[in-house]
């Protein structure tokens, strides 16, 4: 995922509360050196996302996520020191929804990929940002990119998605549902805390949820030294690195630019999928996995286009 949380199809980064001020980004060292930080901040997060899943046969799913979670939410209150003070009943239920979304998406996705292939789980996720975005842009151009996602599925279904575990599809699904959760929550929070506020309460929202359910899952094997470390890494790798990189990305690159790179989620989780964990992927399945990487790029252009 995205699951770092990262998401191409609102104005913003998910690690970013409010939405960048759009200006005019001269085309040069600035935007070529914007996109080498996206597309880092990208393969961080599938590749943080595949080490987690060498963590599963120890902590279980559940485990790495209250780890992974409650690491993150530490580095982000260390960080941005939030303020807790001022706010109304309403910001505080906003950045407790964004912060059950978080978990739930994370909780989620990480279920999933215990049970199917990492690439395929994040293209069956895509498909909850990516029917958000057709469905706010109301553009008929929109139905055209979710057609060809549409068709993406279908694609990946004749080349095997009908021999996957169900579970672990519908967990993706799931995630994709929560995704789509996380990104209007997002935009919500992000005009009432700000900096990075909003983030660092909703992510020690998602780690109080997350804990209990992984040291009921896992015990006392989350205080194993090894277990903490990797828990640590797989944090830094998903959370804080994605984070720091897309930040400095949006100072650089226009955010519809920044969304339509960060559309290469599903292709870059199956790289990763493919060389961390040894999850080869017939010729239909990328076929299947390009289609929506074009889909999901067509439709924030598409709704790009429709704000202006």
């Amino acid at each position: 995922m995205t699951s770092t949380g990262s998401t191409g199809y609102s104005s913003a980064s998910s690690t970013a509360t409010a939405a960048p001020v759009l200006v005019r980004h001269a085309a040069g060292r600035g935007s070529l050196g914007g996109v080498g930080l996206v597309l880092a901040g990208a393969v961080s997060v599938q590749f943080g996302s595949a080490f987690a899943a060498l963590l599963f046969p120890r902590a279980g799913a559940l485990g790495v996520v209250a780890l992974r979670v409650t690491f993150a939410a530490v580095l982000l209150l260390v960080v941005t020191r939030p303020l807790l003070r001022g706010y109304s009943r309403i910001d505080w239920a906003v950045a407790t929804g964004f912060g059950l979304a978080l978990g739930g998406m994370n909780t989620l996705f990480y279920q999933a990929i215990e049970r199917i292939p990492l690439g395929t789980a994040v293209t069956l996720e895509v498909l909850g940002p990516l029917l958000l975005s057709v469905v706010a842009s109301r553009r008929a151009a929109s139905l055209l990119w979710a057609s060809l996602a549409l068709a993406g599925v279908y694609l990946l279904g004749r080349g095997g998605l009908g021999r996957l575990d169900a579970v672990g599809v519908a967990f993706a699904l799931g995630a994709g549902v929560m995704w789509a959760a996380y990104i209007l929550l997002n935009a919500r929070a992000g005009a009432r805390f700000p900096r990075l506020d909003g983030l660092a309460i909703a992510m020690t929202v998602a780690a109080l949820v997350s804990l209990p359910l992984g040291i009921g899952a896992a015990g006392g094997t989350l205080l194993e030294p090894g277990v903490l470390a990797l828990g640590l890494a797989i944090a830094v790798l998903s959370s804080g690195v994605p984070y720091t990189l897309e930040l400095l990305a949006l100072r650089r690159l226009p955010a519809a630019t920044f969304a339509v790179l960060t559309s290469l989620s599903p292709a870059l989780a199956a790289l990763a999928g493919y060389l961390v964990l040894d999850q080869g992927l017939s010729l239909p399945q990328c076929g299947a996995i390009a289609m929506v990487v074009a889909a999901s790029a067509g439709a924030v252009r598409t709704g790009r286009t429709g704000d202006r």
